[in-house]
């Protein structure tokens, strides 16, 4: 049972109330907000409203898509960020693993960076919240066997991960991706590319449901449109509903 949603941030030049309504007429039940454009962490009011107005269209936060880095951002600010989760309904927060690939750290930057991971899990095991990684390039989770050195140096159930297909690599690099990290996944993001292509999500029917194949009852959310239009929502969002059974 896999909960069909969106990622705010494939339309940021909307508003949070026009991301509200196409949703809901697109029969989505969840929407990641992001902090960058609809959500930020340090908009009390805005955030109150944002949730009392999905709960009137009978949607909920599924996750808070953040931009905080991790050995960029202060350690500090993580509370901020916690608080705005909780204030939209939500205790799954994503976060971003450094700013470059697992492969340019060196030996003591890779026991500074497991060790920050480190008390960022502590933090939400004690704030009662899931911090979750982005898989994605320019990042320590760029690919399988930097998720996999991370997560053995880091082991908690408040520490987890988010999965999505890299378009810039081949469909049996991302199946057995998602395979090894299923587990440990709390939210997906769905879209079809193809390098710099984006197509509708479709095209991607057979590949998708191969990729969700490890995974159970989390959401899947539909990050961006082929054509970068919100009128195109429920297409993409009957497409994910066929996907997903």
């Amino acid at each position: 049972m896999f909960q069909p949603g969106l990622v705010s941030v494939s339309f940021r030049e909307k508003s949070p109330s026009e991301i509200i309504k196409a949703a809901n007429a697109a029969g989505l039940g969840c929407i990641e907000w992001g902090s960058d454009v609809h959500a930020p962490c340090n908009d009390t009011q805005r955030l109150i409203q944002i949730k009392d107005e999905c709960h009137r269209n009978g949607i909920h936060c599924c996750s808070y898509g953040t931009y905080f880095r991790i050995g960029q951002t202060p350690t500090d600010e993580i509370y901020a960020y916690i608080r705005a989760a909780k204030l939209l309904g939500t205790n799954i927060l994503r976060i971003w693993a450094g700013n470059k690939n697992s492969g340019e750290y060196t030996d003591s930057e890779k026991q500074a960076f497991f060790a920050e991971c480190a008390t960022l899990a502590s933090i939400a095991e004690q704030e009662n919240v899931v911090l979750c990684l982005e898989c994605h390039s320019g990042t320590f989770t760029d690919c399988l066997s930097g998720w996999t050195e991370l997560f053995s140096k880091v082991d908690s159930h408040c520490f987890k991960t988010y999965w999505q297909p890299n378009q810039f690599k081949s469909f049996a690099e991302n199946l057995a991706y998602a395979g090894a990290v299923a587990h440990k996944t709390a939210v997906i993001h769905a879209f079809h590319w193809r390098n710099t292509d984006k197509f509708p999500l479709i095209e991607g029917k057979c590949e998708w449901q191969a990729y969700l194949k490890p995974f159970q009852d989390i959401p899947v959310l539909l990050e961006f449109m082929p054509d970068n239009r919100i009128e195109s929502l429920t297409f993409e969002a009957d497409a994910l509903r066929e996907i997903i059974g």
